[in-house]
């Protein structure tokens, strides 16, 4: 019922060139967008809708009529050979048999030894100013790997019932919908998703908003989900990053692709992964790792890098202090920082997020390093160890990453920043994608709603709402408060024949009951919450759990459970 159509039309050459000039095109309905990321000689459109909070209806839409190529001072080009004049350099691909061959690897195969790179600032960083040409194209030669991570402990109870990648985020998301939307607006449609607990949430959102014919037949676009399972070969659950990537390795190296790019399931950022790859094929590497510029004081919690003159990776300290945190400074102004940035960030942390060579995968996980779990902590430092190119890639911008309770709920929140939030879900270049639900707007009665967040489909009565995040389905009644906190909503609605039921029972109905005072706290979904219920922390408890009461306090912040009854008059 929920799938989400996919449709990739791609005309013109073998390469894509794209930059990030968009223009809207024809659409079937005023209430809906398509994004045209043009492309100099290779255009294509996904014919599927962001999903604009409770703006915008995410529904099909029919292809556009038309397609015109644009220069990026935005005329339309009429003649192909005008193409010529434009300043950008291509590089060339070569085709042997069946297989691709990016230029980086026939220049391997050409020569024995490495040619000393002279690296530009803007080969190396996220610039928004720079273009992409990636020959071969990134849906035909990348393979998307996202992890899933593991139990999720620090996120309990979120994921007492989820996989982390599936726990809601910003009132109409899951997790799993920014590395998955980062991928298909950065032109990669083949991608699977590693993980081994609680995964049936997590399968059925997928299914239901990325339709198996994404990218077209061409392009054999996907996004499906790998569970750890058990074999004569590997009799043990995933171990690790690296482990679950190696025990899948007979399947992704069936597909015929250049580069691996691996990414985590937790994390909250928009990036342009197209960038990345033109980064790791112009400068030879074998690997390059994602890199973000830290302070001295954020520094201290990060694995830290340490480059050379052409920001390839000689160094590795895992949250390093005091002596070995001055020893792993760096000039950032190689990776493209200006002079006044890069004194202000002179260290730079891996985000976890990489690009590797397939040969070079299939060789360190099977015959390097047989034995290691980890990519951030064994693979990368081993593969610099033994002389191959690990390349730093620096990304200046919003980057999150949600692994507890107290950074779950401060990016959430942090939507909710005027007049800039420090992650927009509004941007038309690059939208953020998830199932359509088909809800009807929210509609909220005599409420007093401030510096808050709204999903879809929600019923909000007579009641005061200020600097929260409320999610899909959420129903609160007259007389609540509800401060400084995340309401994740419900999967469902109640029929008014359900709520008398209820009623008679002496029980609860989804949601938030009458003269309830929330703050600062984490309402999971289906949640039956009282009339006259206090979750308000009111002794400033900072650890605690309370799980047959339905609840645990974390860094003060109180969670309370998916699907739990709190009853009327309790105090939290």
């Amino acid at each position: 019922m929920e799938n989400l159509n996919v449709l990739g039309l791609i005309q013109g050459s073998s390469f894509a060139c794209r930059s990030n000039y968009h223009t809207p095109l024809h659409s079937t309905s005023p209430h809906t967008v398509h994004e045209f990321s043009h492309c100099q000689a290779h255009k294509r459109t996904f014919n599927f809708s962001p999903l604009w909070s409770s703006m915008a209806t995410v529904g099909a839409l029919k292809p556009p009529h038309f397609f015109s190529t644009y220069s990026s001072a935005g005329g339309i080009l009429g003649d192909r050979r005008d193409l010529r004049a434009s300043s950008l350099s291509f590089s060339s691909s070569h085709l042997s048999g069946d297989k691709i061959l990016s230029a980086s690897s026939v220049r391997r195969r050409r020569s024995r030894g490495r040619p000393s790179l002279i690296v530009s600032p803007k080969a190396v960083s996220d610039s928004k100013n720079s273009q992409t040409c990636l020959d071969p194209d990134a849906s035909q030669s990348v393979l998307g790997i996202i992890l899933g991570g593991g139990a999720g402990t620090r996120l309990y109870p979120l994921t007492k019932k989820r996989a982390k990648p599936a726990v809601p985020l910003g009132a109409n998301y899951r997790l799993i919908d920014i590395p998955v939307s980062n991928c298909l607006n950065s032109n990669v449609s083949k991608i699977y998703v590693l993980t081994q607990f609680n995964s049936a949430s997590l399968n059925r959102h997928l299914s239901r908003a990325y339709a198996s014919n994404m990218g077209g037949y061409k392009n054999e676009g996907f996004v499906e989900v790998l569970a750890a399972q058990q074999s004569p070969e590997n009799p043990n659950w995933f171990q690790g990053t690296a482990d679950a990537v190696r025990q899948y390795l007979w399947l992704f190296e069936e597909h015929n692709v250049l580069e691996f790019l691996i990414l985590a399931g937790d994390h909250l950022y928009r990036m342009d992964y197209e960038r990345f790859i033109q980064a790791h094929r112009e400068t030879d590497a074998d690997i390059t790792v994602a890199a973000l510029p830290m302070d001295e004081k954020r520094a201290t919690a990060f694995g830290l890098m340490k480059i050379d003159e052409e920001g390839r990776i000689i160094e590795f300290a895992e949250k390093p202090k005091g002596e070995q945190l001055r020893a792993m400074k760096v000039d950032t102004t190689i990776l493209g920082l200006d002079e006044e940035r890069a004194k202000e960030m002179p260290y730079i942390a891996s985000m976890g997020i990489y690009v590797i060579s397939k040969d070079v995968m299939l060789n360190l996980l099977r015959d390097k390093f047989p034995g290691a779990n980890d990519f951030g902590s064994e693979v990368i430092p081993g593969a610099t160890s033994i002389g191959l190119r690990v390349q730093a890639y620096l990304y200046d911008g919003y980057w999150e990453d949600i692994g507890t309770i107290e950074a779950f709920y401060n990016a959430n929140l942090g939507i909710t920043k005027k007049p800039v939030p420090d992650f927009s879900f509004y941007d038309r270049s690059s939208p953020i994608y998830t199932q359509p639900r088909y809800l009807p707007p929210s509609k909220m009665l005599d409420a007093d709603v401030t510096d808050s967040v709204i999903g879809e489909g929600c019923m909000i009565k007579n009641c005061k709402i200020h600097h929260s995040v409320v999610g899909l389905r959420s129903c609160i009644a007259e007389g609540a408060i509800i401060e400084d906190s995340l309401l994740m909503g419900a999967d469902y609605y109640e029929t008014d024949a359900d709520r008398e039921l209820l009623a008679a029972k002496g029980s609860v109905p989804i949601g938030i009951g009458k003269n309830t005072h929330i703050k600062r706290a984490i309402i999971d979904k289906n949640a039956r919450i009282g009339d006259n219920v206090k979750i308000i922390n009111s002794d400033n408890v900072l650890e605690a759990a309370r799980e047959t009461d339905g609840y645990f306090i974390k860094s003060g912040i109180v969670t309370v459970i998916k699907d739990v009854l709190i009853p009327s008059g309790t105090i939290i």
